[in-house]
């Protein structure tokens, strides 16, 4: 196990060499999961707190949903709220993009040209979706079968196109490298094959996975649980095949063939219907900044979720350099360990000891109505299950878990900090 990074943790006020808008004790970067629990959970323990939470969205998503919204389960609708409605009572919101750090100075720099200074810097924007990385996709997105379940604006769009497939070809990408939800490329799979199952129009739709990386899951329980929806609904799995470019109007997904992670071939597939999940990054703004590792993400140990440079910087979310999946699940693990490490520096002038994350990550993976499995798992891919079952194991209880149980622990525990 490696060392808890300790710092002393006291702010030392930089002397500035230009005005700032305004201070703030807290700033954190980003409105989502992972900023909204964070501050939360300052608020409600800081006697007397100063945070405040930098975000240009007007809306606040709950996107775990969107694979059940996008074929009818539930109305798209449900999983927003103002994003007014869940920032905590007490708690600033500035309303602008961040474009750039100083962390030398404490500054963040917005779109409006504003500097705010800060003691603590929680940096938690989200993963950037990069539309454009695929030729096609953006402008084809939407239209000619071509869907993703990871826009809330497109959502609608792959329920028509999988209610309208009666025959044909259906192809499901996933990207080499990383990217947030990591089971959302099969999930919606499972559930469109068990809507065509449900039609009974499966027969004669050829389903195919492709995906750059070399296996079906990274947990072996998990993975070997997985050939039982893939052998029930006939799914062909292409592996080291990573999504190239579209030809839209052609209707024809190309493919660049990895082995030994260099390209060896090309294929080009025609298709009918094409759900694509698209290449992800940190945000441009954090890549080009000093708070970025060599891969873009922010630098954090992956442990204490501090930054390797700046002892009073913490990121954590999907924009962070830890090697772990990219959920939900995980940011509940983390905000934790992120909002108790700064209180132990603003009370104690070091970090918690007790605070370590394992890399903890959570992936709900539904393989067809009333059937999801559970994959709980650490930095290694070892399972850490949360209830004494076997939960490899498809199971109707784990389905209205996350249909019913976790939206409700999300809107009314983890964004109020009580979770």
């Amino acid at each position: 196990m490696e060392d808890l990074k300790i710092s002393t943790g006291k702010e030392v006020k930089a002397q500035f060499s230009r005005p700032y808008t305004s201070h703030h004790q807290v700033i954190v970067v980003g409105g989502g999961s992972a900023g909204i629990s964070v501050a939360a959970q300052l608020n409600n323990k800081l006697k007397s707190s100063d945070i405040a939470i930098i975000d240009p969205a007007s809306d606040h998503f709950y996107q775990p949903l969107w694979t059940l919204a996008g074929v009818g389960v539930v109305e798209k609708e449900e999983t927003h709220k103002p994003m007014g409605e869940v920032i905590p009572e007490g708690t600033v919101w500035i309303q602008d993009a961040v474009t750039g750090f100083d962390p030398d100075n404490q500054l963040v720099i917005t779109k409006k040209g504003d500097h705010y200074s800060y003691d603590y810097l929680v940096v938690a924007p989200g993963i950037q979706i990069n539309w454009d990385a695929v030729p096609g996709l953006a402008e084809g997105i939407g239209s000619n079968g071509i869907c993703s379940v990871y826009s809330y604006r497109y959502v609608d769009y792959v329920n028509e196109c999988v209610n309208n497939l009666k025959e044909g070809k259906a192809l499901f990408t996933q990207p080499m490298g990383p990217f947030k939800c990591g089971g959302a490329p099969q999930k919606i799979m499972y559930m469109s094959s068990d809507t065509w199952r449900k039609k009974g129009v499966l027969k004669n739709i050829d389903v195919n996975f492709t995906s750059g990386g070399s296996i079906i899951f990274g947990v072996p329980e998990i993975a070997e649980a997985l050939k039982k929806p893939i052998e029930r609904y006939g799914i062909s799995t292409h592996f080291s095949h990573n999504l190239k470019e579209i030809k839209v109007e052609e209707k024809i997904a190309v493919y660049d063939i990895y082995k030994d992670e260099k390209v060896v071939d090309q294929k080009e597939i025609k298709f009918d219907m094409l759900h694509v999940t698209p290449p992800m990054s940190a945000p441009d703004f954090v890549k080009s900044s000093h708070l970025a590792n060599a891969d873009g993400w922010v630098d954090v140990h992956k442990h204490t979720l501090q930054h390797n440079k700046y002892p009073n910087v913490f990121g954590l979310g999907d924009a962070g350099s830890t090697p772990n999946a990219k959920t939900g699940a995980a940011v509940r693990k983390q905000a934790k360990v992120v909002s108790g490490n700064i209180l132990s520096l603003i009370n104690k002038g070091e970090l918690d000891k007790s605070q370590h994350y394992k890399g903890y990550g959570s992936c709900p993976l539904l393989t067809g109505y009333g059937k999801l499995i559970l994959a709980e798992f650490d930095y290694d891919n070892n399972m850490m299950p949360s209830f004494p079952i076997n939960q490899a194991k498809e199971r109707y209880s784990m389905y209205v878990m996350k249909k019913e149980v976790l939206p409700r622990l999300y809107w009314h525990g983890m964004l109020k900090g009580r979770a």
